[in-house]
């Protein structure tokens, strides 16, 4: 490579300084310079002045560097150079040029590794976006719907539109809510990308709200959803082993359930009581209620009162039924009705996952809600969640365990309802796949399904001041009774004082107690 460096005559201090220098050529590290003679004869008679401006650095038309000192001659002023500054230091001259040189433009070597470099990265990259090409095509010609479903949220996070597009005009070839439980999970999940698109996600969200069907049709699909898969009926059943635990030797019990739904939960403890020895307590429960369940009754909670009472009189347990009309999230000491002599238990059953924490608001409801319990100072508290982590994971990471936990939650389905049951398309529509669509398309305030794992809610908890109450050997033994009637594919496991029900490697729900 070649390069000119023009330098003007500089004065260096004590009237030291360098003859100007023309046409001196750098070649690699080969000095050339031009006719030194002349410059030795002509610095005898002439006298340099050095300006105080700086010396600047430009670079010529076809990019290499120039320096170009700001520096003016003047004839009256300044120190004539001894014509012996040339001859006794010609090789300094070479050698400080040359310095130079490798200041601006470095080794001839290192320059051409630059090069080198660049035109491997840049090789690099292409072949790297021809590798994801190639192995997202080979994905869709074998089928692999997983890998496509988690190719597209990935080109979706990338602001990829172009893969992402083409992704999805792949995928809805391969999804079907009538085919394969991996196909019907995929039309739901491929939904939800569509939504976060179109970032549309809470107007889908609100619209599967709008199409649900009538209250008596949602709730026989909830229903049908209860019956078909132990889910519900395994947090039911262990939080009321451990109140009756907790209660035993109690003659008035409190019960506070901050998401009471239709109170099926509550048939099967008022049986149980009615045969304790001694007799029965006496049972005040406070229902709070949640808007799809109220849609679902088709009324307020005075319906579900209604019932448990006539239940509850059928048994002769002595009961009361207490209706708190006002969210979770907003609820004061006051709302909660708690008397003096009575021995309190409070449930929390798949509602806490829906109440915004500290990563949503600076209030942190959720937290917040944990502290005015434990200030109740209650006998037990009951905690029952999806075992599933879709809070404050990011986006990639939600949508691969969004896909993984309701994959088993689908594939149970399928085995309790047959492919051509008429009603299956509108159990898994219904009950399952607004949730879906809510963790993929939405975010913020708008995403209100904020699954945690157990490790978590254990934090939360001894955090809020509680310690564990450990659930009795006998609602594990109770348990596995329950999932006789079921597929052997569920598992059961006890793991720290705390119930994990799973189907096959999948832990799907979580539930212990706390005090």
């Amino acid at each position: 490579m070649m390069m000119e460096l023009h330098n003007k005559p500089v004065e260096e201090p004590e009237s030291y300084g360098f003859p100007p220098i023309h046409n001196v050529v750098i070649q690699g590290t080969h000095l050339s310079a031009h006719n030194l003679d002349q410059y030795e004869s002509s610095s005898a008679t002439s006298n340099y002045h050095v300006q105080s401006s700086p010396s600047s650095l430009s670079f010529s038309a076809n990019g290499s560097p120039t320096s170009q000192p700001d520096l003016q001659s003047n004839q009256s002023s300044g120190s004539p150079i001894n014509q012996s500054c040339l001859t006794n230091d010609g090789g300094g001259l070479s050698h400080k040029i040359r310095e130079l040189e490798s200041v601006l433009l470095g080794n001839e070597s290192d320059v051409l590794d630059i090069y080198g470099i660049t035109s491997q990265v840049r090789h690099n990259q292409v072949s790297s976006e021809e590798q994801n090409w190639k192995q997202m095509t080979e994905m869709i010609s074998r089928g692999d719907l997983k890998e496509v479903l988690c190719a597209c949220a990935k080109a979706l996070a990338e602001n990829d539109m172009s893969t992402t597009e083409w992704l999805m005009s792949n995928l809805r070839q391969m999804v079907s809510v009538s085919g394969e439980p991996i196909q019907r999970l995929g039309a739901y999940m491929l939904e939800g990308l569509v939504a976060r698109l179109a970032s549309t996600g809470s107007c889908i969200y609100a619209s599967l709200r709008c199409k649900e069907p009538a209250s008596a049709e949602l709730l026989s699909y909830m229903h049908i959803l209860y019956e078909v898969c132990p889910y519900f009926k395994f947090g039911y059943m262990s939080a009321n082993g451990a109140i009756a635990e907790a209660m035993k030797d109690e003659s008035r019990v409190h019960i506070i359930d901050f998401q009471i739904a239709q109170g099926s939960q509550w048939i099967t403890l008022i049986q149980a009581l009615a045969t304790r020895p001694g007799g029965p307590p006496h049972v005040r429960l406070t229902g709070i209620d949640d808007s799809t369940s109220a849609y679902a009754r088709g009324g307020g909670l005075d319906l579900v009162g209604k019932r448990l009472s006539r239940l509850a009189e059928s048994y002769k347990v002595p009961f009361e039924f207490r209706a708190a009309g006002i969210s979770a999230s907003e609820v004061q000491l006051e709302d909660l009705g708690v008397q003096t002599g009575e021995a309190l238990a409070v449930n929390f059953a798949f509602m806490l996952h829906h109440m915004p924490d500290e990563s949503v608001s600076i209030q942190n409801p959720r937290d917040r809600l944990l502290r005015v319990v434990k200030s109740l100072s209650p006998k037990v508290v009951t905690l029952v969640e999806q075992e599933s982590n879709t809070n404050t994971a990011p986006f990639c990471p939600r949508f691969a365990e969004t896909f993984s936990y309701f994959s088993a939650v689908f594939n149970s389905i399928d085995v309790a309802l047959p492919r051509e049951h008429k009603e299956r398309i509108n159990v898994e529509q219904h009950c399952l796949a607004r949730e879906i669509v809510n963790i993929i398309a939405c975010e913020g305030v708008e995403r209100v399904e904020r699954t945690e794992l157990l490790s978590k809610w254990r934090s939360r908890f001894i955090m809020a001041g509680f310690s564990p109450y450990p659930l009795s050997p006998i609602i594990n033994a109770t348990i596995k009774t329950l999932l006789q009637s079921y597929s052997e594919k569920y598992t059961l496991e006890e793991r720290d004082g705390a119930l994990y029900l799973g189907w096959m490697n999948q832990a799907l729900v979580a539930s212990c107690a706390w005090r």
